[in-house]
């Protein structure tokens, strides 16, 4: 029951107000306050953080959900696009990682092509983004990276 009510109000603290249930019904095994202290360590002093954290005070379940449908959505697109050989550097792939941006704008944070393009290279370079794109499809952490750089680099 402790830990139960820990989770809880580390989430709350998180800007999440979900119960524990719709917390399941969103993230499932997931928990994003296990990360919240590395987090802010890294980009707490950033606009993008603030940002972030005031658009998910205001996040309802169903917003979550939204998110959550619109990120599946754009991830089997990314993996569509790696397995039939589109290029990372090709129209299709970027158009992809520009509604990726997009999305990070729209819902999180604002997202110019340069930051965007160092979330790209995170991708490769911390195992647990790697580990995250290669269980929707082998490759597929290179290859989003490579799409948002490309982006990046065409959108000047």
């Amino acid at each position: 029951m402790v830990a139960a009510v820990k989770k809880e109000m580390e989430a709350r603290q998180m800007g999440i107000p979900l119960t524990p249930q719709e917390r399941f019904e969103v993230f499932g095994d997931w928990l994003p306050e296990q990360y919240e202290a590395e987090a802010q360590e890294r980009w707490g002093d950033t606009d993008a953080w603030a940002q972030s954290k005031t658009r998910q005070q205001s996040m309802t379940k169903q917003d979550w959900l939204d998110v959550k449908a619109e990120t599946d959505d754009l991830e089997a697109r990314f993996a569509a696009a790696l397995a039939d050989g589109a290029p990372a550097d090709g129209e299709r792939a970027m158009d992809l990682a520009e509604e990726h941006r997009g999305q990070i704008t729209r819902r999180w944070y604002d997202c110019p092509p340069e930051l965007h393009a160092g979330l790209g290279a995170m991708y490769v370079q911390d195992e647990r983004f790697t580990a995250y794109y290669e269980r929707i499809a082998p490759g597929l952490a290179q290859y989003v990276s490579a799409a948002v750089v490309a982006n990046a680099d065409r959108q000047g």
